[in-house]
């Protein structure tokens, strides 16, 4: 099959929208979504100048995703001097899979000369996913574990780096897996809050509806969350971008592992699905966020001062127990 934009053989069937793309029009073709993303989320405010860049804080892990969310931004930008972006890895202690791709980020963000700072789970708290995992004391996921504690570590660490924005490199995929997560779990003030955090105190965002950041914290934006994860993995392929191809060993136990088979199979046998579930759960949560008590305060944690509506926040929690 031919590419619809020229007379090269086509490298990938985007089913959803009917088309075969070769290899360079399905390039230029992620790359222009990403770049419709951040120009549609308002992420780069007129006051940015070269001369005053905004700092962009960008999750990188040496998986596809944050690979090719890289690639873009940093040729983006090397062409459009008002963004200074600086790389932040997070080394969870599972052994024989991070260092291999922490090897594979330090390689992108050199070519790049990208600012690179690792963090890891044992420095931070005292722990190692493995052995989390292993003991599961709390009988979770390990990733309900990994994930509060990444989160934590993102949120800190981009304050403290000065970022005026925090970008991760969640695809398609993965937004329409939480979104079908939070409908399944019945957790409405979760759909609400991701709601908000996909706003932004952004430019031109809808601010009647958008809670107030906290002091400290940082505005997240996911640039890549248009792209299905096959696209990203065919883009990293084609532009040979040194990656780490590799499942997390404890990813098999997690609730999103059985939903990710399901919207796989969901997508092959109805293309559009995912494009649907997003279009839909945003109405959804746009609603909900619209309901919930907007005038509920933050306080902070009194173990370590985080903002947060418990007494000890969730990381403190965990961290308790294991």
């Amino acid at each position: 099959m031919d590419c619809v934009k020229c007379d090269r053989s086509a490298v990938a069937h985007l089913a959803y929208a009917g088309t075969h793309l070769c290899g360079e029009h399905l390039q230029s073709s992620v790359e222009r979504r990403v770049r419709a993303r951040i120009r549609e989320d308002n992420l780069l405010p007129e006051t940015a100048t070269p001369a005053d860049p905004e700092t962009w804080v960008i999750g990188v892990s040496g998986g596809k995703d944050s690979a090719v969310l890289t690639q873009i931004l940093a040729e983006t930008f090397d062409r459009d001097p008002r963004v200074d972006l600086t790389a932040l890895s997070i080394h969870e202690g599972i052994d024989g899979y991070r260092d291999e791709s922490l090897a594979a980020a330090t390689a992108l963000l050199a070519d790049h000369d990208i600012e690179h700072v690792t963090v890891s789970y044992a420095e931070e708290f005292g722990i190692n996913m493995d052995d989390v995992a292993d003991e599961d004391p709390l009988d979770m996921a390990p990733c309900a574990y990994c994930g509060v504690f990444r989160r934590d570590i993102l949120r800190r660490y981009a304050a403290d780096l000065g970022a005026d924005k925090l970008l991760t490199g969640h695809n398609l995929d993965d937004e329409a897996e939480t979104a079908l997560m939070n409908v399944l779990e019945g957790d409405v003030a979760q759909m609400a809050k991701h709601y908000d955090a996909s706003l932004g105190p952004f430019p031109g965002a809808d601010t009647d509806r958008v809670r107030s950041i906290p002091d400290g914290m940082v505005p997240r934006a996911k640039p890549l969350r248009d792209v299905p994860e096959k696209e990203v993995a065919l883009y990293a392929r084609l532009r040979e971008l040194p990656t780490h191809i590799a499942e997390c060993p404890h990813a098999s136990r997690s609730f999103r592992g059985e939903l990710q088979a399901l919207l796989h199979s969901l997508e092959d046998d109805h293309p559009g699905t995912r494009h649907s579930i997003i279009s839909g759960y945003e109405e959804f949560a746009a609603l909900a966020a619209a309901a919930r008590d907007r005038d509920q305060d933050l306080g902070e944690c009194v173990e370590c001062g985080a903002a947060t509506t418990r007494e000890v926040c969730r990381t403190c929690d965990l961290l308790a127990a294991v």
